[in-house]
């Protein structure tokens, strides 16, 4: 039977100076209670911990574990820790392992009852609904039951929303945890565990994984060789795609390890601060700390103005060129993603991201089922699309280019909302991601994963019909404007023919520069009136 793991045991104590002094998270957060497995969200401003046998714990038998939260405000200063609302604390002991970017998605265990004794028996994903949080739903990961047989589990949903990392032991009763995977596919099957290969995983033991931000960046705990005394945080970044080649692990060292027990390294997105946990001086039996992370390229502001890419790739955003990267070299995306005639939040949506050109789906997100608020984290050095999604809709795409992004630190991208449209006659929807050769109608690759999907529309419903429109800038005379957009709107067409889409059931027009959505004057309203769209004629 899997044992709950009881954390107060497993407290880091900082017995000496350090070269960078921990920062207890005063009073608001910490109590004469013990605080401990500290979470903190993707963007910094939430951290999640477990508190033991507080008096307002669901439970009050001794080791009782239930979830806190608080919200960051300024400086070191963050709200009143609150205790989260029934489900996510249960009846004794109660955990969050991670939560996604967007906040809506949280990994936890899966406790079932055998007979008067709790019982850990895999993972489990909570999602916010609009009227709080649904009960645990169980993930179905194939072969886990059968290996997880050891003392002890830990897990971590990385930012994507794709990949588990997985600490359990194959060993009966074991204490000593080896690290795995698992990563969802496109129906939403979640694979086999398979082992993060020697490099990583040792006969010691290797448990509490976090994944940075830029996907490649693990952080875990173990007591192998080379450590300051017991289990220490240790790096290591993966080396292809295959998650079983990694660099050789390091030791981060003081003040993050200590001679004692160290364990649930968190960082947000930034990679500014590590938050963890100390005996040291604490209000109570333990206290959460943060501690300045020099492992990482400090935080760099946000461009006043964002480059925008050549005319060919005109619907494209690009962000300044930077340094070879880091692991907090990520971009924090934020919007809302609302229903474009009603501002209201559409029904079971969500947010995918895909690589450009190849359309390769990297990670998906939800957004808040009151708000329409999301997030995502996108690393550095590729082309994103980005879409939004709901049954009976169609989503308007944006698109992000960080392909020459390095270093420099982490940047926040706010206000990008994403819009979707409901699928009627007379809808119309910009095409953001279909891209042209400069001042010419020849398609470039990144197009196709956009104008597939609209292949995909058609195929399902039949019946319907739709109108490629092309529009242009005021660069250049009318005639050739005209005739540019015109052609544009031929080469989109001719595209979805080839892919099957009967001719009669779709119609091309091009209208120059005479319908602009945007002032001419300055190079962001250029952009935005370079556009094809597709209107519904016909359901």
């Amino acid at each position: 039977m899997k044992r709950l793991f009881i954390l107060l045991s497993c407290i880091s104590v900082y017995a000496h100076a350090q070269e960078q002094t921990p920062e207890n998270l005063g009073s608001t957060v910490n109590s004469e209670s013990a605080e401990i497995q500290p979470v903190i969200a993707p963007d910094g401003r939430t951290l999640y911990f477990s508190r033991v046998n507080h008096p307002q714990n669901a439970s009050q038998k001794k080791g009782s574990q239930d979830v806190w939260m608080a919200e960051y405000l300024s400086g070191n200063s963050w709200t009143p820790s609150r205790r989260m609302p029934n489900p996510v604390n249960g009846e004794e002991h109660n955990v969050i392992y991670s939560i996604t970017p967007d906040g809506n998605t949280i990994l936890t265990h899966w406790v079932q009852k055998e007979g008067d004794d709790l019982s850990i028996r895999g993972f489990a994903t909570m999602r916010k609904v609009a009227t709080g949080w649904e009960r645990p739903k169980k993930l179905d990961i194939p072969g886990l039951e059968g290996m997880n047989k050891g003392y002890y589990q830990y897990g971590f949903l990385a930012n994507d929303g794709k990949t588990l990392l997985l600490a359990f032991s194959e060993k009966k009763n074991s204490r000593e945890s080896d690290l795995y995977v698992s990563v969802q596919d496109k129906a939403g099957k979640w694979s086999r565990p398979a082992s993060l290969g020697r490099e990583v995983n040792t006969d010691a033991d290797e448990t509490t994984p976090f994944l940075a931000a830029d996907g490649e960046t693990l952080y875990f705990s173990s007591n192998r060789e080379g450590g300051l005394g017991s289990n220490d945080i240790w790096m290591t970044r993966r080396l292809d795609r295959s998650w079983k080649r990694w660099s050789k692990p390091e030791n981060l060292g003081a003040p993050i390890n200590t001679p004692d027990f160290d364990a649930y390294f968190t960082i947000p997105a930034s990679g500014e601060w590590a938050y963890l946990v100390t005996a040291n001086g604490s209000k109570g039996k333990a206290d959460i700390v943060r501690v300045k992370f020099q492992n990482q390229t400090p935080p760099a502001e946000v461009p006043p103005t964002i480059a925008q890419l050549p005319a060919s790739n005109s619907n494209a955003t690009q962000v300044p060129d930077r340094e070879p990267t880091k692991s907090n070299a990520v971009v924090l995306y934020t919007g809302k993603l609302l229903d474009a005639k009603t501002k209201k939040v559409p029904e079971n949506a969500r947010i995918v991201y895909e690589s450009l050109p190849d359309g390769t789906e990297l990670g998906t997100a939800t957004p808040d089922p009151n708000t329409g608020e999301y997030k995502i984290v996108l690393p550095y050095g590729k082309k994103y699309g980005i879409r939004p999604e709901a049954d009976g809709y169609v989503g308007k795409s944006q698109n992000l280019d960080l392909s020459k992004l390095g270093s420099g630190g982490y940047l926040e991208l706010k206000d990008r909302d994403l819009l979707v449209t409901k699928i009627e006659e007379g809808a119309k929807v910009a095409l953001n991601n279909v891209f042209f050769e400069t001042a010419k109608a020849t398609l470039q690759t990144e197009s196709f994963p956009e104008l597939n999907r609209v292949v995909e529309l058609m195929n399902r419903r039949r019946s319907m019909m739709v109108e490629i429109d092309g529009h242009t800038d005021s660069d250049g005379t009318d005639e050739a404007n005209q005739k540019l957009s015109q052609d544009r709107a031929e080469s989109v067409r001719a595209y979805m023919i080839s892919k099957g889409i009967p001719e009669n059931r779709i119609v091309a027009k091009g209208f120059g520069e005479s319908r602009p959505v945007a002032t001419n004057d300055t190079p962001e309203g250029k952009q935005q009136n370079r556009r094809v769209e597709f209107v519904i004629l016909k359901q």
